[in-house]
């Protein structure tokens, strides 16, 4: 009996994937909704500083536009798709099959959660191989959408989602043959700020 109710309750999630169910709230610790939003501002100062800052004359400065170019990307298409399944998040619901619920609901994909994945997974690609400690990178997306299922901020279909559009952009941004945002801009991004002076 008791190695049945784990499987009744996994029989009983719903969402795309057959797992989605709400988890105790818990927005307290390194869980709190304020350490995600440090997370995601973090993420941003860094990505846009370090693309700035050291143009793309190197390899490291390089990597940073990439990671620009994926979490625009990313993010972009995170929005579209919410405001296309318009999912009701589980602090409004129980219920994870609530999609199409008007504009104002925006819970499928984690739009922080690709964000983050889409920063890191350049720098992954680019130095993975050689420096497998930059995998560690992928413990920020991983914290952020455990964080963001507990604070019912996200249903744990959104999360995954999100983290799979981020990683799959990041990899087309770093096989990409020049960053994509760069090359709108004028030839003088390319030097960074550092370089300069």
């Amino acid at each position: 009996m008791v190695a049945v109710m784990p499987l009744q309750r996994a029989f009983a999630a719903g969402g795309p994937f057959g797992i989605d169910h709400r988890i105790a709230y818990d927005n307290s610790g390194i869980w709190a909704r304020h350490d995600q939003k440090v997370l995601m501002g973090a993420t941003i100062a860094t990505v846009v500083g370090g693309s700035l800052l050291l143009g793309d004359q190197d390899k490291l400065g390089d990597t940073f536009w990439r990671s620009l170019d994926s979490m625009a990307v990313s993010s972009a298409i995170s929005q579209g798709l919410k405001w296309t399944f318009q999912r009701e998040r589980p602090s409004q619901t129980s219920d994870p099959d609530k999609f199409f619920q008007g504009i104002k609901y925006q819970s499928f994909p984690s739009g922080e959660v690709t964000a983050i994945a889409g920063a890191v997974t350049p720098f992954v690609v680019a130095y993975g191989h050689d420096h497998p400690a930059v995998y560690a990178l992928e413990l920020l997306p991983l914290y952020d959408a455990v964080a963001r299922v507990k604070v019912r901020g996200h249903w744990q279909s959104d999360v995954l989602a999100g983290w799979a559009i981020g990683t799959a952009v990041g990899i087309w941004a770093a096989k990409r043959n020049s960053p994509l945002i760069l090359g709108w801009l004028p030839g003088g991004f390319q030097v960074g700020f550092i370089h300069r002076f």
